[in-house]
């Protein structure tokens, strides 16, 4: 059972889906009661930084987050879910994160006109371990972006994955039981499914 976090971010139908797709049973809730009991938590998102942590401090569900990742149980973070993981972001302003990565989530800045932002559509990502095992046997390592902030240092105690846009970017994360995704896997094709599947 895959328990999706609903605290009024968007992008939850098309995660729900990816996980049914691959056989498993989903729970979307945001009862506090039944997030404690999640087995595999997965905190999905699009949208404001700053909106998503306000919602879930005041629903109680930051410390339910950093208690299940603690206790050693299987967490995916994805898109702003990913994000939400580090210390703060600049994003309208300065703000604190759930702090249970070191990092900063800072806007693309660029000198070349002809990058836009947000970063959006399909790019490569490459893992900094090749022994991975998250990241083993995917049959594309392109995938699916959208966002327009990103963290642009990796602490050395986790691995994941890098992308070029501009410059490099930390496109995702990984360590024991946490898979956290800049991308989106959910619409990345037999390469996100497969990335699910082996998390």
């Amino acid at each position: 059972m895959v328990t999706i976090i609903d605290y009024g971010a968007s992008n939850i139908k098309s995660v729900i889906k990816a996980f049914e797709h691959l056989g498993v049973d989903v729970l979307v809730t945001n009862d506090n009661e039944l997030i404690k009991k999640a087995e595999i938590l997965v905190c999905p998102g699009q949208g404001s930084f700053n909106q998503a942590i306000v919602a879930l401090k005041e629903k109680g569900i930051d410390e339910l987050i950093k208690n299940h990742i603690k206790e050693g149980r299987p967490f995916i973070g994805i898109c702003l879910g990913f994000q939400l993981l580090f210390e703060s972001s600049d994003e309208n302003g300065h703000h604190k994160g759930l702090g249970v990565f070191p990092g900063h989530i800072r806007r693309f800045r660029f000198d070349d006109p002809t990058l836009k932002v947000p970063h959006m559509g399909w790019n490569l990502i490459k893992p900094t371990d090749s022994d991975d095992c998250y990241f083993k046997n995917l049959p594309s390592y392109y995938v699916y972006f959208i966002h327009s902030y990103a963290l642009f240092e990796l602490d050395n105690t986790l691995n994941g994955t890098k992308t070029t846009y501009g410059g490099e970017f930390i496109s995702s994360i990984s360590r024991d039981n946490v898979l956290a995704t800049q991308f989106h896997p959910e619409k990345s094709g037999e390469a996100g499914l497969t990335l699910l599947r082996n998390f």
